[in-house]
């Protein structure tokens, strides 16, 4: 402003201790530099213009500023550099030798031919994972729509928040069959994509619901005979349901119902429970209509149909209970149920006579596996609610939150735990479908059990047993937890795992240097001393956030090389727990989801929470946000690990660029070596090169991939599918598609 040539030299000063501070501080990390350079380098370059230098001390005095026009250059130099450079990237190649040589020695769970898919996780080991070859690495590039359903089930304007589509379609012979968000039941000609029966559940609406989902059906096929054991009376049923019904598919529903539908022309299989519907609300000491209902499809295994429910997180201590419960699956009788607040007694409890199910025991929303050999189901449990305050919780419910239970198929009764938390104070349950495999370790065959977690870590365990098959560790945890509360002095953690490092204030992001300083004062001003960090009345960081690392998804695992891939994201968020006092009436101010106030009634405090996101809505932290990655699971090792996905759809502007993004989702992998996974917020489905991550081929999707994707054969041609609905808390676009892809 005063036009003195020495401006030009006190700025070159600056500019140059910006540049050695930025890359001391973030290293060659394009994303980094950006905004901490971007603004101060463009101010350099518009000096350097001669309309501007020249009139600086008088024309005469003019003269050209080498040294900003050097520190400029050097700018540029360092910025150019830093584009190719990606620091957080983990290079290296899966092996490619298979574990078992003989096709017929690998265990892939109940197989039922190499073209179906006939579970969530294709089968009951939950591996997603396919031995089909048809499509390869080398021709995965050629791949183009088959067909395309829509089924008519659209984002309605009273749905809440978490609408979302999650199905993974199951493939029996000629036929597929979905579930959609409202609870419509559909089947379609594998080949084709043409409909060949719908069923709608009518569950209505209700505003109270946190999610309004459907993750899939459940397949059953009557067998010829009855069991041997079987009584008169159960044999005359297994007799009408061999000529009603003898394919069925399960249909959970919003309003907690499960309902048999003949698969051949989805007619309700009327003896089943009550007219074919059975009502889970039953033994509930408290019940509020939409507080309790299952999101994921029930196992179908030895003749019972095993399922847990999702509980409305933080809406009050009065929560239905998180019970775990097997029914006959002709008559849907009720054979054992497992309440983890009451946990040594699996003999059906007598509704009539008034007894009821532990009031708020952790429960779990997500995907059971089982292993029919060993006679063992393995259900990842969630938490008590209220989720971040751990006051009078019972030795049982600390047992079993935020852990991974082994119970009998035929009892119902444990057979382990093992715990991933303890005195779980941040969401962290066990999101994820438990993956069975069977792994070589020091020459044996070691029936093993997969398991990701929100943290994190893979907990790579004896399926027997429950125990890590590498040394567990404890390490120290932050302690100061609000009055009337405690925290673990430690916490486990696994030899396999994601977590991320502790965030430091050089971590804040921001897309220019002035979000940045935004987010690093906001950063600041929060309780973080590191993961698990308790909540408090200032505000924590809560980092990974309650989306997870891992979440619903899961990973999928190739159990012939014994390798798995899956798609860790790192996104914190903030929690801040609110005085009851201070609470506004119910209907003012409350979220049925992860963003927003969480009333927690009957609690001495609710909490406000939501991602860590500047002004500009984007993560106060750096990226990459997301990725894809491999691991060996035979030593435990992850061998790389990129970022994924663009910002295509999280900015107004339609940039393409791979920054790594969120996602919400699971990957599917196949024997070729050939990965394929939607997930990510950009509107892409995409397929993976298994060995070393790198992208093969994406396709523009019609609405958001956040569903896990199957494959199958028919006709002899194998087809790829994925559903495109969704996800209304990450704000993916709403739609109803199906879509199927093969080679041309």
């Amino acid at each position: 402003m005063r036009r003195q040539q020495s401006a030009l030299t006190v700025f070159s000063l600056a500019l140059g201790g910006t540049l050695v501070w930025a890359v001391w501080e973030a290293g060659f990390d394009w994303w980094q530099l950006g905004p901490r350079g971007g603004i101060p380098v463009l101010l350099g370059i518009v000096m350097l213009l001669p309309a501007v230098w020249k009139k600086l001390d008088g024309q005469r005095a003019a003269r050209f500023p080498w040294v900003l026009a050097c520190v400029v250059a050097a700018s540029g130099a360092v910025a150019g550099y830093s584009v190719f450079q990606d620091p957080s990237a983990i290079h290296g190649e899966l092996t490619k030798d298979v574990a078992f040589p003989m096709r017929a020695s690998v265990n892939s769970g109940n197989e039922a031919g190499d073209g179906e898919w006939r579970q969530y996780g294709r089968t009951g080991y939950g591996q997603r994972w396919s031995p089909l070859s048809l499509v390869t690495p080398e021709n995965v590039g050629s791949l183009e729509l088959a067909w395309q359903f829509q089924t008519g089930d659209v984002r309605r304007p009273d749905d809440v928040g978490e609408t979302t589509y999650q199905v993974t379609p199951i493939k029996i012979g000629d036929n597929l069959y979905v579930c959609t968000p409202h609870n419509l039941a559909i089947s379609l000609n594998a080949a084709s994509g043409s409909e060949n029966w719908r069923y709608d559940a009518n569950s209505g609406m209700n505003p109270d619901r946190q999610h309004q989902t459907c993750r899939g059906v459940t397949w059953w096929e009557t067998p010829v005979a009855a069991p041997t054991d079987s009584t008169p009376e159960q044999i005359a049923l297994h007799d009408r349901a061999l000529v009603e019904c003898p394919r069925r598919v399960y249909l959970p529903t919003a309003d907690a119902r499960l309902i048999a539908l003949n698969a051949d022309n989805g007619k309700v299989c009327s003896f089943f429970a009550d007219n074919g519907t059975l009502h889970l609300q039953s033994g509930m000491e408290f019940n509020p209509a939409g507080y309790y209902y299952s999101t994921s499809p029930p196992v179908a295994v030895d003749g019972k149909l095993i399922i847990g429910g999702a509980v409305n997180d933080n809406f009050s201590t009065k929560e239905p209970s998180g019970v775990i419960r097997a029914f006959d699956v002709d008559s849907g009788e009720l054979v054992w149920n497992w309440d983890s607040g009451n946990p040594d007694v699996t003999t059906p409890i007598n509704v009539a006579a008034g007894e009821r199910y532990t009031t708020n025991s952790p429960n779990s929303w997500s995907v059971f596996s089982y292993d029919e050999a060993l006679g063992m189901v393995f259900v990842p449990m969630g938490n008590r609610v209220p989720d971040q305050l751990g006051m009078d919780r019972s030795q049982a419910v600390e047992e079993h939150s935020a852990a991974i239970v082994a119970l009998d198929i035929r009892t119902g009764q444990k057979r382990w735990v093992r715990q991933t938390v303890h005195h779980d104070l941040w969401d962290m349950d066990v999101p994820a479908q438990p993956v069975l495999i069977d792994l070589t370790r020091e020459g044996k065959v070691v029936p093993a059990l997969v398991g990701p977690t929100k943290q994190g870590d893979i907990w790579v365990l004896d399926r027997r047993t429950g125990e890590p098959l590498s040394p567990q560790e404890e390490l120290p945890a932050p302690g100061g937890a609000v009055a009337g509360d405690w925290t673990s002095p430690t916490q486990p953690v696994s030899k396999l795992t994601f977590r991320p490092k502790t965030l430091q204030e050089s971590d804040m992001w921001g897309a220019t240097m002035l979000d940045q300083l935004a987010c690093r004062i906001q950063f600041k001003s929060l309780d973080y001393e590191g993961q698990y960090t308790p909540p408090s009345l200032k505000g924590t960081l809560v980092y990974p956030g309650n989306f997870g690392t891992f979440n619903w998804g899961s990973v999928a695992v190739d159990p012939e090389r014994q390798i798995m891939f899956g798609m860790p994201t790192y996104l914190p968020f903030t929690s801040r727990l609110v005085p009851a006092s201070t609470i506004p009436p119910k209907g003012a101010d409350e979220k049925a989801s992860e963003q927003g106030l969480n009333r927690n009634d009957g609690a001495p405090y609710g909490v406000f929470m939501g991602p860590f996101l500047s002004a500009l809505g984007v993560p106060c932290v750096a990226p990459p946000w997301g990725y894809v990655a491999g691991a060996d699971l035979r030593s435990e090792n992850v061998v790389y690990k990129l970022r994924n996905g663009t910002v295509r759809d999280m900015t107004p502007l339609p940039l393409k660029i791979k920054l790594g993004v969120p996602g919400i989702g699971g990957p599917m992998i196949t024997r070729s070596g050939v990965a394929f996974l939607g997930a990510a917020v950009d509107n892409y489905f995409r397929a993976y090169d298994v060995t070393s991550g790198e992208q093969l081929w994406e396709t523009r999707l019609p609405a958001g991939g956040q569903s896990t994707p199957m494959t199958y054969t028919t006709g002899g041609e194998q087809y790829v599918v994925i559903v495109a609905g969704g996800h209304g808390s990450v704000g993916t676009k709403a739609g109803d598609y199906i879509m199927a892809y093969k080679l041309p």
